[in-house]
């Protein structure tokens, strides 16, 4: 009965580190000038089922209904898209021709993003209270 609120709550935990990672995002939009050097570069997470994808695995998680069930942020990637060019020759990035390397980072594609791990995040929230009603309804009926 538990693993199931592990499965919750870890998906809820990996959407809100999404959605830290999207706020980043948005929050380096102009920022032309990393400690990597040149702009910055979208990041984004990589989700992963938690615990190996084997047979013995999975057997040995059902019936021990350990913590390993659920979602992970395995690794956060850069986006490698170019880089947008913006003719500005006053920037102090500019280049000679006078333009200038923005970040990958569309805003649209962010609130999108921002969006659907939101509406996750509500789902697990959905999946963890219903669990808990059930577990409930449960305790009353073996009260009598």
């Amino acid at each position: 009965m538990f693993g199931s609120f592990d499965v919750s709550s870890s998906g809820m935990t990996a959407q809100r580190k999404r959605m830290d990672i999207i706020s980043n995002n948005i929050a380096n939009v102009d920022t032309t000038r990393t400690e990597d050097g040149g702009p910055y570069r979208r990041k984004m997470p990589v989700f992963q089922e938690r615990g190996a994808n084997n047979f013995t695995s999975a057997l040995s998680r059902s019936m021990n209904s350990s913590k390993e069930n659920g979602v992970q942020i395995s690794s956060i990637v850069e986006d490698q898209k170019p880089f947008k060019l913006i003719h500005n020759p006053t920037h102090p990035d500019a280049n000679e021709d006078g333009y200038v390397e923005m970040p990958n980072v569309d805003i649209t594609l962010e609130m999108v993003d921002m969006i659907d791990a939101s509406r996750a995040y509500e789902a697990n929230v959905t999946a963890l209270n219903t669990q808990k009603n059930m577990a409930m309804k449960a305790l009353e009926i073996g009260r009598g």
